[in-house]
């Protein structure tokens, strides 16, 4: 029996800044160093965005520390990786990305069961600010009944 990874390294701002339609799991191309860093969760998704270029979809502006015993194989922290989903996904992705006010955006970083570095992403259009203050609006909302139903 496997052991369930701790890693869970979400986008926070991902759903307050976009509405989130599909989303897809991809899997990462990554150094040995990379997957290392990871498994210790030192890793951030904020400010990271997927693009689509000549077919391949690739993560970009994700921050993954460098690991403290790797020597001079150690990786660059920022540098552009490339994510593996299938050629349908990746028309489905590109063809609603297409459309004006869409984007795709990194929502969570786990390793799966197999010990693989696994990302999910998804389709996202932008908020609002108005949008934005009604969703911290609910979740004040939200967060005072739960209060009110625990006394």
């Amino acid at each position: 029996m496997k052991k369930q990874s701790q890693v869970n390294i979400k986008n926070k701002r991902a759903h307050f800044d976009y509405e989130i339609g599909d989303t897809y799991t991809a899997g990462l191309v990554l150094t040995g160093t990379e997957i290392k860093s990871i498994r210790e969760s030192r890793a951030s998704l904020a400010d990271s965005y997927c693009m689509i270029e000549n077919g391949e979809v690739w993560v970009k502006g994700m921050h993954i520390a460098e690991y403290f015993y790797g020597t001079y194989n150690n990786h660059a922290t920022r540098r552009d990786r490339k994510l593996l989903l299938n050629k349908k996904e990746i028309a489905k992705l590109q063809k609603s990305a297409a459309d004006a006010g869409f984007t795709i955006v990194p929502i969570r970083l786990f390793i799966s069961e197999k010990g693989y570095a696994k990302l999910v992403i998804g389709v996202g259009r932008g908020k609002k600010q108005y949008d934005k203050r009604q969703s911290i609006k609910e979740r004040d909302d939200k967060r005072m009944l739960d209060r009110f139903m625990k006394k």
